[in-house]
């Protein structure tokens, strides 16, 4: 049965990042674009309809969060996460990646180490290094198609008193993990060890594949809650990317009050009329429109680890747990990583995101983004399959 995410809308010509900048991101214009991380689906109606309503007012004026926003996004953790959230403790920020630049500003000082986990979402290490810190690397291990944690390496890593923060990403992009209780409780234990601040990314907290349960590191426990910074957004979750709003939730009060001094610094304190509008619309009314986009999404996946598996051989999925970016092992192929990328942009027409943007352990590997009608994913696919099979042809 179609569905509305079977839509296939035309972004073309809407000055959208992940469209109509594929020659300056990949120096090509003729290829499918299957990367940057924004769904090619409409947003819930009921956002539209708030956004409609406001616009027809007529005024645009500068805006606040109204007490109504703080519910809002409280009663959302509390029922998707059992999370209880207080308003004092939610902080705007236009974007969990500023958010991270800012917090990394206000919590460390130029020179000071900041430890990441690669291969990893690679703004990690660009905003460390443009803030003039040091980034430190605590590679995770591949075993079994998942990414596990080196407690034994991150100890080691966080001992030195230059380390001022750990970044999480949580769930894991690239690889899809869901970090699971008794994981998050290891990494948690040795940074309060060693009073390493714990900046755990959960924007894709809410795209969490059946088998798996997001936890909230800052709910495991009280201690954990006051070393911690949660950066939130509804971006992913409901395709809002562009309306640049995001929730930093920091229980710790002395944390929040150096953060929000921070943001008065960089005068970064009033939101974006609309993006207020629909954050706080789509958790008030979009848990409909999301199950069934989990729906969809699951169905994605398991046409691409079906597709792959019965034509794409050569290369294997790393089934994800969460987040609707998979990463794709290439590295039966034999190229490397300039060979792949050149192969993928100009035989396969298709521009996925490079392995190598994500760090150590990235090699051999793309990502993929399935956020998209199935009739655009099997026409990637296919035309990966097709490349491969000409190229195979040519060898023999």
């Amino acid at each position: 049965m179609e569905t509305q995410f079977d839509c296939v809308i035309d972004r073309y010509q809407t000055a959208s990042l992940k469209w109509d900048n594929v020659r300056s991101m990949f120096g090509v214009d003729d290829v499918l674009p299957m990367w940057v991380a924004d769904m090619d689906f409409m947003v819930p109606a009921p956002v539209l309809e708030a956004i409609r309503q406001r616009l027809e007012h007529g005024i645009l004026g500068y805006t606040e969060r109204p007490d109504s926003y703080f519910a809002a996004v409280s009663e959302w953790m509390l029922t998707r996460f059992n999370w209880s959230v207080r308003k004092e403790w939610i902080h705007f920020a236009p974007g969990v990646v500023p958010a991270i630049s800012f917090i990394i500003q206000a919590f460390s000082s130029p020179g000071d180490k900041v430890v990441v986990q690669p291969p990893v979402y690679y703004p990690f290490m660009n905003t460390t290094t443009n803030n003039g810190r040091q980034v430190v690397y605590n590679p995770l291990k591949l075993a079994n198609g998942r990414y596990t944690m080196d407690f034994a390496d991150l100890e080691r890593k966080l001992a030195p008193p230059d380390v001022k923060l750990l970044l999480l990403c949580h769930p894991h992009n690239p690889g899809g993990a869901v970090w699971t209780r008794e994981e998050l409780t290891k990494l948690g234990k040795i940074c309060l060890e060693h009073k390493v601040l714990v900046v755990s990314d959960e924007i894709h907290a809410d795209l969490i594949f059946k088998g798996h349960t997001h936890i909230p590191f800052a709910s495991i426990s009280e201690n954990f809650a006051q070393n911690t910074l949660v950066c939130t957004a509804p971006s992913k979750t409901f395709n809002l990317a562009g309306l640049q709003t995001a929730n930093i939730i920091i229980p710790n009060p002395q944390l929040g009050a150096v953060f929000a001094a921070h943001m008065k610094t960089v005068h970064l304190v009033r939101p974006n009329v609309f993006g207020t509008l629909a954050t706080e619309s789509a958790y008030r009314y979009g848990s409909a429109w999301l199950e069934e986009l989990l729906d969809y999404l699951q169905g994605n996946m398991e046409f691409l680890v079906d597709y792959c598996e019965t034509n794409i051989r050569q290369i294997k999925v790393m089934k994800p747990e969460g987040t609707y970016l998979v990463w794709l092992d290439c590295r039966a192929l034999g190229m490397n990583d300039e060979e792949l990328n050149q192969f993928l942009l100009t035989q396969a027409k298709v521009a996925l995101d490079g392995g190598t943007w994500f760090g150590p352990g990235g090699e051999g590997f793309v990502r993929i983004n399935i956020a998209c009608p199935r009739a655009t994913l099997a026409d990637g696919l296919k035309r990966i399959g097709q490349a491969l099979n000409a190229w195979e042809a040519s060898k023999r």
